[in-house]
C-alpha cells in the first residue's frame, strides 16, 4: 500500500530532521532544519493566517508568541495577538504533526508540511504532503476519530 510506504518514509525523515517541544497540551512539531530552527512551531508558519488569509504564510521573529513550550511565529502583530487570546482556536490539531499518521493504527508523530493543510469544522490539520493530505481527506471523519483517540497518549491524557 502506498500510504504505508509514505508513512515509513515520513517516519525516517521525521527522525532525521524534526524534534518537538512537549508542553501541557502535548508535543508540538518544530522543524530543526532551515533558518527557523530551534523551537519554532510548525516550521515558523503563521497558523492564524491560514484562517484569516486562506494560505500558509511564513511568520517572522518580529511577531513571536511563546505557547506550549514553543515559539509561534506570525506575519503581523494582529495575528500574534489573535493567537495569544485563544491559542487552542488557531493551533493545529495533534501539535502540528501529520494528521494522517496520527490517525493510522496506533498513531505516530510524523513531521508535516504547513502548506498541506485542511480546516475542518473550525480546526486546523496538517499532513505530511499534498498527496497524503488528499488521501486523508477521502476518509477524514474516520481518520480524525482515530487520531483524536491516539493523540490522548501523546498528549499525556488518560
Amino acid at each position: 500500500m502506498r500510504v504505508i510506504r509514505y508513512f515509513a518514509v515520513a517516519l525516517t525523515m521525521f527522525c532525521a530532521s524534526a524534534m518537538h517541544a512537549a508542553g501541557p497540551f502535548g508535543p508540538v512539531y518544530v522543524d530543526s532544519t532551515g533558518w527557523f530552527s530551534g523551537k519554532a512551531a510548525i516550521g515558523g508558519y503563521d497558523p492564524v493566517a491560514i484562517f484569516t488569509e486562506g494560505e500558509a504564510l511564513e511568520g517572522t521573529e518580529d511577531y513571536t508568541y511563546e505557547w506550549n513550550e514553543a515559539a509561534w511565529r506570525f506575519v503581523s502583530e494582529e495575528n500574534r495577538d489573535l493567537f495569544a487570546q485563544n491559542p487552542e482556536k488557531y493551533a493545529p490539531q495533534y501539535g502540528g504533526y501529520c494528521a494522517a499518521a496520527m490517525g493510522y493504527k496506533d498513531g505516530a508523530l510524523v513531521k508535516s508540511s504547513a502548506t498541506s493543510w485542511t480546516v475542518h469544522e473550525g480546526k486546523l490539520y496538517f499532513n505530511y504532503n499534498n498527496k497524503v493530505m488528499k488521501s486523508w481527506r477521502a476518509d477524514m471523519t474516520a481518520q480524525i476519530k482515530r487520531a483524536d483517540e491516539n493523540w490522548k497518549r501523546f498528549a499525556g491524557e488518560k
